[in-house]
């Protein structure tokens, strides 16, 4: 919802574009056939890390997110994954465990396809095994571009940035602002940008203090993205 942000990965930015928008209405309509109808509750875990990979899940309504956990318990949030995007793939084709921990940020209809199937399927269609590689390949590099950024930002940009994605993604125009629609924790963001907990709830209780933003448990509506803006370019002075 909001412009006049420029970062070396904004031309990188494909892998926004869903799985199932990729594939022709054929293959899309022949790959959701072989699967079967999932409805997840909001919090529910539809995938934990390190367990066997069983089956893919095709997303069709609601926002979850991806999260994996260091050996030393910090938990890190990888992506927000919605309609249209596939979960689950790469475990099932490396036969490995899950990477990640994929958990329903609102209520969530999937469609599941058991490992088995889903490998078959794509042996006898290479035109959908391609646009999975080029969603991989377009996943990677956004994470790279993004890593290759995010050791240039402070913990304060990371966040602004971060807020300034929500905001163009998940946001939603209210009377006190532009309210994120997706529901994460302070624990969530501090994953997000590779902080504490504590280093980014103060970050955010300077926002409030500065009204820039509103926060509530689970809630934060961005009253002034150009302050947001004006902290990526290295000005820091407060609002008024």
């Amino acid at each position: 919802m909001t412009g006049g942000r420029s970062h070396i990965w904004d031309d990188g930015l494909d892998d926004r574009v869903p799985f199932l928008a990729r594939l022709e209405r054929e293959d899309r309509m022949s790959l959701l056939a072989i699967g079967r109808p999932l409805h997840y509750p909001a919090r529910g875990v539809l995938m934990r890390q390190d367990e066997p990979s069983a089956h893919v899940l095709l997303l069709l309504q609601g926002w979850t997110k991806v999260t994996a956990t260091a050996a030393n318990g910090y938990e890190a949030l990888l992506a927000l994954r919605g309609p249209g995007d596939i979960i689950g793939e790469g475990a099932a084709l490396s036969g490995r465990g899950r990477s990640a921990t994929v958990t329903a940020l609102e209520q969530v209809e999937a469609v599941a396809i058991e490992q088995s199937r889903f490998t078959g399927f794509l042996a006898g269609s290479p035109a959908v095994a391609l646009k999975l590689l080029g969603l991989a390949t377009d996943r990677q590099r956004s994470t790279d571009r993004r890593r290759l950024e995010w050791a240039a930002l402070s913990v304060r940009e990371r966040l602004a940035v971060l807020l300034l994605d929500l905001v163009r993604t998940h946001g939603t125009r209210t009377e006190e602002g532009v309210e994120l629609t997706v529901p994460l924790s302070q624990q969530e963001f501090a994953g997000s940008v590779g902080a504490s907990r504590e280093a980014v709830a103060r970050l955010l209780r300077e926002l409030r203090d500065r009204r820039v933003v509103i926060t509530s448990r689970r809630r934060i509506v961005v009253v002034r993205p150009d302050i947001l803006r004006r902290i990526l370019g290295g000005d820091c002075r407060s609002a008024e």
